[in-house]
């Protein structure tokens, strides 16, 4: 899952949900300073990370995308999903979206301080240009895919899978309903 599954599995506390997205950002090394709230949140994410990246849903998502994007499929399907997640935010939260994601970035200035510097330039990103919130939209998606392609040593062309989910847009929805139930289960067992 991407980041917006990331924080919607969050406790409902900042420095757990900033701790929820850090290992995506920052060496572990400067992970292991941070207050138990953000040792919460990172532990969460590897569990998240663990469950999505063995689970037999996810692969077939993988698989739907082709031989093609297989490498890239991890992070692929994991930004599908948010989309999808994003697209039916309110049968999982009746918080509605734009005051989650308001929240959450106004999280990300309060407990600036305590966010490792690294991590400072995509959070500002994802707070200035509102990618939590765009995520569900075709070109918001796209940008994004766009954005990661561009932090590989060689950059990626991620954007071009976007015709392939298109074509496999149906598929790949049915895989994501299948699958964040139980992952909001398997959260909830421990």
């Amino acid at each position: 899952m991407n980041w917006l599954a990331h924080l919607f599995l969050s406790e409902p506390c900042p420095a757990f949900r900033i701790g929820n997205v850090l290992p995506d950002l920052v060496k572990q090394a400067q992970l292991v300073s941070l207050p138990e709230a953000y040792q919460r949140g990172i532990r969460q994410h590897r569990r998240i990370d663990a469950f999505t990246d063995t689970h037999p849903v996810v692969r077939r998502s993988i698989l739907r995308l082709g031989p093609e994007y297989r490498r890239y499929g991890g992070i692929l399907t994991d930004m599908f999903y948010d989309h999808f997640l994003s697209l039916s935010w309110a049968s999982f939260s009746p918080q509605p979206l734009p005051l989650f994601t308001a929240e959450v970035y106004a999280s990300f200035d309060d407990h600036r301080e305590m966010i490792p510097a690294e991590a400072h330039p995509p959070l500002d990103g994802m707070k200035d240009e509102n990618w939590l919130g765009n995520y569900g939209e075709m070109e918001g998606l796209a940008d994004t895919l766009r954005r990661i392609g561009l932090r590989f040593r060689r950059p990626v062309n991620l954007a071009a899978a976007m015709k392939v989910f298109q074509q496999e847009y149906a598929g790949i929805q049915e895989d994501f309903h299948e699958f964040f139930p139980a992952l909001t289960r398997h959260l909830a067992e421990r």
